[in-house]
């Protein structure tokens, strides 16, 4: 299977985005650019701030082009 260039993940959740839903808004990269950045590939780095962080403004997205889960802990 082949990896999803549109799909990130951090030990704790995985962001998808899906382009052909997206408004070019704007808000995830004028809110939070140290995640979601327009002139760099990958254009989002989940190392740029916290999880928490990156749901609240993932809520944000007017209209429903970001999306995330949370990552399952493995139980040893």
């Amino acid at each position: 299977m082949e990896p999803n260039p549109n799909c990130f993940s951090n030990e704790e959740i995985t962001v998808t985005y899906n382009p052909k839903c997206c408004k070019n808004v704007g808000f995830c990269a004028a809110q939070l650019s140290n995640v979601f950045r327009t002139t760099v590939i990958p254009w989002i780095d989940l190392d740029g701030a916290s999880s928490d962080a990156i749901i609240a403004q993932i809520k944000k997205c007017p209209s429903g082009a970001l999306t995330y889960y949370v990552n399952k802990k493995e139980v040893a």
